[in-house]
């Protein structure tokens, strides 16, 4: 019982030191946006052929936002 209850209080500090890391991370960056690379253009993700809504690449086409990379 003792040994569970210690696994689960360490599994939640390491996954609140994730989130915290996640939002320090955010917080430091300019305007608080993630450095992007096109997801959104995977064809997994992007069944109906849409432009990428970051830098509007089409799916057959690299990133085109400056300093991202693939």
């Amino acid at each position: 019982m003792i040994v569970s209850l210690k696994l689960i209080l360490v599994a939640v500090v390491l996954l609140g030191l994730g989130l915290l890391g996640m939002a320090v991370k955010i917080w430091a960056k300019k305007d608080g946006e993630f450095a992007g690379t096109c997801a959104s253009n995977s064809p997994f993700l992007n069944k109906d052929g849409d432009a990428c809504s970051l830098c509007g690449a089409l799916p057959e086409q690299q990133c085109q936002k400056e300093g991202a990379e693939e």
